[in-house]
């Protein structure tokens, strides 16, 4: 089963999802594939998503995302990216912080960012989180009907 996640790491509401995903991940192992596309919809989000794909390079993408969600409320204020309090935190986790920095400018990330970008107006997603469940976006919207979507296609699945 694959659950795809359109996110705003400035988003109030993905912050307060991420926990369920991850109870949702943990109580189904082997049986879904989670998928995190990257929007920026608030102001500066972009440097904070620039900083979530570099760190995927150093292999800490989990850890920075993470991070990102539990001080949320130091680096986002007011709906407003901080860079250097997202900086901060990047290197709190000890990323090699020059090559952060190389990765944060690489074609690469620039890519990422624009195709989950493009995706994202294709499909029409103009709020986060946005999830879609085998292709299907959840609807209606919320932490139970996530569950319960879940719960039915793992079943469906997993017969």
């Amino acid at each position: 089963v694959q659950l795809v996640e359109f996110l705003d790491p400035a988003c109030e509401g993905c912050r307060a999802f991420y926990p369920i995903v991850k109870e949702i991940m943990a109580q189904n192992p082997g049986k879904l594939r989670l998928v995190v596309r990257h929007v920026h919809f608030h102001k500066g989000a972009d440097f904070a998503v620039k900083v979530l794909e570099a760190s995927r390079k150093q292999g800490k993408y989990w850890e920075m995302l993470d991070a990102l969600f539990t001080k949320q409320s130091q680096w986002a204020v007011n709906h407003a990216a901080q860079p250097k309090q997202v900086l901060a935190i990047a290197a709190g986790l000890g990323l090699n912080m020059p090559q952060l920095e190389r990765d944060m400018n690489s074609p690469e990330v620039a890519q990422a960012m624009a195709q989950d970008m493009a995706d994202a107006r294709t499909i029409k997603v103009q709020q986060t989180p946005d999830f879609y469940i085998n292709g299907k976006r959840l609807d209606p919207f919320g932490a139970e009907q996530l569950r319960a979507k879940i719960r039915e296609e793992v079943a469906a699945a997993y017969r």
